[in-house]
């Protein structure tokens, strides 16, 4: 199935259709965030740029709904991180509803409480090709899409194919992984410019993935 990258007579849609609506057009991207790294702040600037969206939420998975449970950190740190990666970045917010909420992050259920907490919002729910695959195992799926716009963007080593509906968005591929930075200080490596300056000096001073 060939794949259309978002063009610019997209981007024109859907800022007619924001214009024509009044309707606020936000972004979500969710994940673990552990840590944050410069490859999820480009995905998400660029998204928001290239479909003119108000702004892009970074949501903070509490625990993710997958088998094979991530080891991660306490909340408090990556919530930290995640403001402090996003200091004085125009269009980037944090939104917390799934830490708050704790439990097991279903997509579904949050999006059920967002889109009725904000009636007035379009979500767009931006996921990375590698997750592409997954969807038909995503819980209640097929509600899910029809309570938001999924977003996809390429990442290296993974071809993308699928039937369900969503906007292809072209970014810069940067080929870095949240596993990587752990495993480069548990090395004793400074991940240097693979993440901000702020975060890692928080990752150094707090001793976290030693």
């Amino acid at each position: 199935m060939a794949l259309e990258l978002l063009t610019p007579f997209t981007k024109v849609e859907l800022e007619e259709e924001k214009k024509e609506s009044n309707r606020k057009q936000i972004g979500i991207l969710g994940g673990n965030f552990n840590p944050i790294h410069n490859a999820h702040l480009v995905v998400a600037d660029q998204v928001r740029q290239q479909l003119g969206l108000d702004q892009v939420l970074l949501m903070p998975e509490f625990m993710p709904p997958h088998i094979d449970v991530k080891e991660t950190i306490d909340e408090k740190h990556r919530l930290w991180m995640l403001e402090l990666a996003i200091e004085d970045v125009d269009g980037l917010a944090v939104e917390t509803c799934e830490i708050e909420r704790q439990g097991i992050s279903y997509t579904y259920d949050t999006m059920v409480y967002l889109t009725e907490k904000n009636p007035d919002v379009d979500y767009y729910f931006i996921i990375g090709a590698d997750m592409v695959d997954y969807l038909p195992k995503w819980y209640r799926i097929d509600e899910l899409v029809k309570m938001v716009q999924f977003v996809g963007v390429q990442r290296p080593k993974y071809k993308v194919g699928t039937s369900y509906p969503i906007i292809w968005v072209d970014v810069p591929l940067m080929d870095i992984s949240s596993s990587m930075i752990r495993d480069f200080i548990k090395k004793g490596r400074q991940p240097n410019y693979l993440l901000p300056k702020t975060v890692l000096a928080y990752i150094n001073q707090e001793g976290l993935y030693q």
